[in-house]
């Protein structure tokens, strides 16, 4: 794909939804594989009551929408504004108090480990059953649809045809704690190939000899699978 090309999937247009401002891909089939589409509103005449406390609606006690839900609650049910990148709006919106949570603890996978997955980490790569390995920089593309494998060679796996991921670890820490990720096994569909395609990602060390980062890549990409999980399930 030559890089106008490129340029012209990855454009984006500001759209006005019943929700809010939205920043959106101009093509929708180039949009994040961890999105989700905006819900459909419970109508206002399904829902003469608070979804949440059942108060019921009248000229004090105003309808909401949540914008993640989309079901019907009061300003105390939903009151709160948050962020909701997945769904590309551009302030923080009005979700439910469940809605919100969900919400909050996504803020740390699109505020710092989508940026680790972006700016990649040093592995040792194997294909399939084989036993060589290669060293390569394995990072997830700008667009976030590509997760790029950089060495003497160069691979590129389309997100959305991952199929499983699965951590590797070893050991636990001294004074107890969680086991060490040391490497990750991905299955993934390969366009015209038939069956389950695999690699292994086994943690390479940086410039200082730190195995830091992939660890930390590691751990965001694991995120992010779950992400991608519940946007298929949506």
């Amino acid at each position: 794909m030559s890089s106008e090309v490129a340029a012209r999937c990855d454009a984006k247009k500001l759209v006005r939804s019943p929700s809010g401002l939205r920043m959106v891909p101009e093509h929708r089939a180039f949009g994040s594989p961890f999105g989700l589409e905006e819900p459909q509103w419970v109508p206002d005449k399904e829902c003469p009551r608070c979804m949440q406390c059942d108060a019921k609606f009248d000229f004090l006690t105003r309808k909401h929408h949540c914008r993640r839900c989309g079901k019907c609650f009061c300003d105390k049910c939903c009151g709160q504004k948050v962020a909701l990148p997945r769904m590309c709006f551009v302030d923080p919106v009005r979700q439910c108090a469940a809605c919100a949570l969900v919400s909050r603890k996504e803020a740390e996978f699109f505020d710092k480990q989508l940026r680790v997955l972006l700016s990649g980490a040093a592995f040792l790569v194997s294909f399939g059953n084989s036993e060589k390995s290669e060293t390569m920089v394995c990072r997830l593309s700008s667009n976030q649809r590509y997760l790029l494998l950089d060495g003497a060679s160069h691979h590129e796996i389309e997100v959305t045809h991952i199929l499983a991921v699965q951590l590797l670890t070893e050991g636990f820490p001294a004074g107890g704690g969680a086991a060490r990720a040391t490497g990750m096994s991905l299955q993934y569909s390969a366009p015209g190939a038939e069956g389950v395609a695999q690699l292994k990602l086994t943690a390479g060390e940086d410039a200082h000899g730190s195995r830091k980062q992939a660890t930390a890549w590691l751990a965001a990409m694991h995120k992010a699978a779950k992400l991608l999980h519940e946007s298929r399930d949506q």
